[in-house]
C-alpha cells in the first residue's frame, strides 16, 4: 500500500509528560486506519500531531516523502488535510447552514445534507443549541464537504444513534482519501469491511502495541 502521511519515532509531551513515545504510524492512502485505545493512549495525540496542532518533541511527520513536521496545522489545512476534533469541532454561535457554507468549497453543502438528512430542518439553528449528535454530524460534515487527501476525524460517532453512526462510518470509507478515526474500541461496523481495507493501530500508554487487520485484534 502507497503510504499517504505517516509519523517516524514521533515523540509529543506535555511538559513533564510524554504522550507519545516514538510511534511509528503509516496512513495507506488506499484504506481506513482505526486508532483505537482507551483514554490517555496517546491515540487522540496522534491525530493532532498528524494535523499539527501539537509540536513533536522528537520525530517527524512525512508527508508523501516530504517532510512537513514544520508546517503550521493552517499550513497543512491548506494542502490538503482535514483535521475534525472530539472537542469544539463547529462553530456554535454561527448558523448549521454557516457553518456547513463555510466547510463547502463554493458555498454548495448538498453532499452534506445527503448524508446527514437530519441537518436539513436545522439549517436556521445555531450550531450551539445542537444536540452533542447533532453537532457531531455537523462536525463530520466538513470532511465530507473538503477535497481533502488527508481526513482525522477524533471520535465520529460520540453522541449519535447507532442507525446514525453506523451511517457515518459508511460516509467516512466511501472518502477518496487517506482516512483515520480515533475510538476507544473497534466499531462493530467495522470489524468485517473489505473495501477499502481496515488496518487497526492499537495505542497504550503513549505506545503501539498493535497493528493489523480487525480479524486479528484479541478480543476485549
Amino acid at each position: 500500500m502507497t503510504v499517504e502521511i505517516e509519523l517516524r519515532a514521533a515523540r509529543v509531551r506535555y511538559g513533564p509528560l510524554e504522550a507519545l513515545h516514538g510511534v511509528h504510524l503509516p496512513v495507506p492512502a488506499d484504506a481506513l486506519t482505526v486508532l483505537i485505545g482507551r483514554n490517555g493512549s496517546g491515540r487522540t495525540t496522534a491525530l493532532r500531531a498528524l494535523a499539527g496542532t501539537v509540536p513533536l518533541a522528537a520525530g517527524r511527520v512525512v508527508w508523501r516523502g516530504s517532510d512537513v513536521t514544520g508546517l503550521r496545522a493552517d499550513e497543512r489545512a491548506r494542502r490538503g488535510l482535514c483535521f475534525v476534533p472530539d472537542l469544539r469541532a463547529v462553530y456554535g454561535t454561527l448558523t448549521v447552514a454557516e457553518n456547513l457554507e463555510l466547510s463547502s468549497v463554493d458555498g454548495d453543502f448538498t453532499q452534506a445534507i445527503d448524508g446527514y438528512p437530519a441537518l436539513r430542518p436545522l439549517l436556521g439553528r445555531r450550531a450551539g443549541t445542537l444536540s452533542g449528535g447533532e453537532q457531531r454530524m455537523l462536525a463530520v460534515s466538513r470532511a465530507l464537504l473538503s477535497p481533502a487527501r488527508v481526513v482525522l476525524v477524533d471520535e465520529p460517532a460520540q453522541g449519535m444513534a447507532p442507525p446514525v453512526a453506523a451511517r457515518t462510518y459508511e460516509l467516512l470509507r466511501a472518502l477518496d482519501a487517506a482516512v483515520v478515526i480515533a475510538e476507544q474500541r473497534l466499531p462493530s461496523g467495522l470489524s468485517g469491511v473489505r473495501t477499502p481495507p481496515v488496518l487497526v493501530h492499537e495505542l497504550r500508554r503513549g505506545s503501539v502495541v498493535f497493528r493489523g487487520e480487525p480479524a486479528e485484534l484479541s478480543p476485549e
